[in-house]
Parts: C-alpha cells; sequence; structure tokens
C-alpha cells in the first residue's frame, strides 16, 4: 500500500509495517495508525510515520542501544491492552529529537509494541528516567528522507 508523507513523499510500505497505538501518543491522541519505516542510511534509526497525519514522522530508537543498562518498570495495566504472552515479546523504542545541537532520546514514556499483534501504547514509566536524556557521540543525522 502506498503511503503519502509531507517528509518521505510517497512510500510503499507492506501490512506488517503498520502499528496501531489505539490511544494514539501523548499530544497527539488522534494519531493512531503509524508505519514503522526503516532509515536507509542509518540501521540505529527508524522512523515513525503517522497514517493519520502525513506531516508527522518520528524518529525512533531501541534505547539500549544508546542507554545499555536502560530498564523499564510499568504497570501490568500499562501493558495489559497488548495482551502479551511475556515481557520478552515487548519491543521497547524511545522517540529522538533535536534539542539546539544535541540529540536526546525520550527514556520517561516509552513505546512498548507487541510486534506479533502490530498493537503498541506509549506508557509513562515508573523509574526515574529522563524526558531527554542527550545521546553523546551518537552518528545519527535526523534527515529529511526514509
Amino acid at each position: 500500500m502506498d503511503i503519502t508523507t509531507t517528509r518521505f513523499g510517497t512510500v510503499s510500505v507492506e501490512q506488517e509495517d503498520i502499528l496501531t497505538f489505539a490511544d494514539g501518543l501523548i499530544g497527539m491522541e488522534d494519531c493512531r495508525e503509524w508505519a514503522l519505516l526503516a532509515d536507509s542510511e542509518n540501521d540505529a534509526l527508524g522512523w515513525l510515520q503517522s497514517l493519520d497525519r502525513p506531516e508527522v514522522a518520528l524518529a525512533v530508537v531501541s534505547p539500549r542501544r544508546f542507554v545499555p543498562d536502560y530498564k523499564v518498570r510499568v504497570g501490568r495495566r500499562d501493558i495489559e491492552p497488548l495482551g502479551l504472552p511475556s515481557a520478552e515479546e515487548a519491543q521497547v523504542l524511545a522517540i529522538l529529537n533535536q534539542v539546539n545541537d544535541t540529540l536526546v532520546i525520550n527514556l520517561k514514556a516509552p513505546l512498548v509494541v507487541h510486534v506479533g499483534e502490530r498493537v503498541g501504547r506509549q506508557i509513562v514509566a515508573k523509574d526515574d528516567h529522563a524526558v531527554q536524556h542527550p545521546v553523546h557521540g551518537a552518528t545519527i543525522r535526523l534527515r529529511r528522507t526514509a
């Protein structure tokens, strides 16, 4: 299926690339359908492209790639809607952003995805994680194309 985006133009995606966030994301509750796109130049980076709003694309990374000891505590009630048979079935992603000249990862509100069911939720962690954790020495460029 083809989707039209303002950042990447028209992109072909497979059905298994589409994730549903039934509650949307914090501040974007109207965005429920997302395509997870690989970055063509950097395997550490992915793009979560909203199907509901073509102008919204979020850079996402695996937080453990940059914070190896990262663990997130969430309430059972928070992840229950995902239908995860075990925690090992969850994929955790963090939104990457650029603040001035620094790349930061939101470790406080990760995205928890049940890959097999293609559903996810943004969870506010019970841990004392930073909303803007600086990524030092990263070789990630946020660019305009996937």
